[in-house]
């Protein structure tokens, strides 16, 4: 966990978690980071919601929103869009990033401890949903002391949250803003979640989800499988093409998985699967995966339309032109249904993770975005 990142209790034995499966958590601590100062009205907060295997450490900087120093911790995962003068301004706004409810970055999941028995949860931890994550977020904000939120913004499974934040909050929210999401993950996503689960739970030293040491062939292989999802063909191809890879890499690459290589672009699946093996938990990565396939808004609701056709706040749904995992077209399906959308595009040959990468296109969409607000 980052130096920067906070922890706090937020739901005990005396103020349960009621969750959506119908089990309760009796403990839940949340680990959350905060950049800039709230106003004294308590409207200036933007929340920030992460992806899949993000944590709290958003940016970079200081609580107070100054840079912080470096170290030798990941570095935050939305820099690009998080600082003075960018679209996420601490000098402005009051920038809160948690950890999500079920994740291993600080924040209750199955890496935690089981209070019922001192033990790991690790798959007898109970399956959270995003709504769940959302109503976790709510009792954070309201430790903070926020009234309102300027804005809720975030990508992919951060997207999801945000949507629901819109949905269950909508006396808090002001805004919002979901980018290259879902309003109800696809038969695509969660076809190919189930292929990085499977290869995970293949994996013999998985053992059900009680290991010791991570199973690092099945982690390796699912974020494999998710880093092909998360590209472009021509941005590996521009990337990558068929170039060959040197005998240091490969030498490096062929250790990782005990098979042998040829191509750059093998290499650097590899490299990012034992990078995240190094990072992140095999059960995490189960739990929140399906987390995302259980994700639909109309959800004992009614339909989709009618559901985000309820949504009164202002929304900008922003999508990637080169998204293969979450589509431009269900961006703009998203901004049609929300009667105060608007839309916009990063065009971008680098696929999902373009919300990572182009961040002059994401900032001036935001920027612009929140001008209005």
């Amino acid at each position: 966990m980052h130096p920067n990142t906070k922890q706090v209790i937020l739901f005990d034995e005396n103020n349960t978690l009621q969750l959506d499966c119908g089990e309760k958590l009796t403990l839940v601590e949340v680990a959350y980071e905060t950049y800039g100062e709230l106003n004294s009205e308590g409207t200036n907060a933007i929340l920030v919601c992460h992806a899949l295997t993000g944590s709290a450490h958003a940016a970079d900087l200081y609580n107070d929103g100054i840079n912080s120093i470096s170290t030798n911790q990941l570095p935050g995962w939305w820099n690009s869009a998080i600082g003075r003068d960018k679209a996420l301004d601490p000098d402005k706004h009051f920038i809160i990033s948690s950890n999500i409810l079920g994740s291993c970055y600080g924040t209750t999941g199955p890496t935690s401890l089981n209070p019922m028995n001192g033990k790991r949860y690790n798959m007898n931890f109970p399956q959270i949903t995003v709504r769940d994550m959302v109503r976790v977020q709510c009792k954070l904000i309201e430790h903070l002391g926020v009234n309102q939120l300027l804005t809720v913004v975030g990508g992919s499974l951060g997207g999801m949250q945000v949507l629901e934040w819109a949905i269950l909050y909508p006396e808090i929210v002001k805004s919002i803003i979901p980018i290259a999401t879902s309003a109800k993950h696809s038969a695509w996503g969660i076809g190919l979640n189930e292929a990085a689960r499977l290869s995970i739970m293949n994996d013999p030293a998985w053992n059900g989800g009680n290991y010791d040491e991570q199973p690092i062939k099945g982690l390796a292989l699912a974020r494999a499988i998710a880093m092909i999802s998360y590209r472009s063909q021509p941005s590996f191809e521009k990337r990558f093409g068929r170039e060959t890879v040197d005998q240091i890499k490969k030498q490096i690459s062929e250790k990782l998985l005990e098979s042998p290589i040829n191509y750059q672009v093998e290499h650097y699946l590899r490299y990012q699967g034992q990078k995240l093996v190094d990072r992140f938990d095999a059960n995490t990565y189960i739990y929140l995966s399906k987390a995302m396939d259980i994700h639909d808004v109309s959800a004992d609701r009614g339909s989709v339309k009618e559901v985000l056709g309820n949504i009164k706040v202002k929304s900008l749904s922003i999508g990637i032109s080169s998204d293969i995992l979450y589509p431009a077209d269900e961006q703009v399906e998203i901004a049609n249904a929300i009667p105060k959308a608007s839309y916009a595009e990063i065009h971008s040959v680098h696929g999902h993770d373009a919300f990572l990468i182009e961040y002059e296109q994401l900032n001036r969409i935001i920027r612009d975005f929140l001008k209005n607000i």
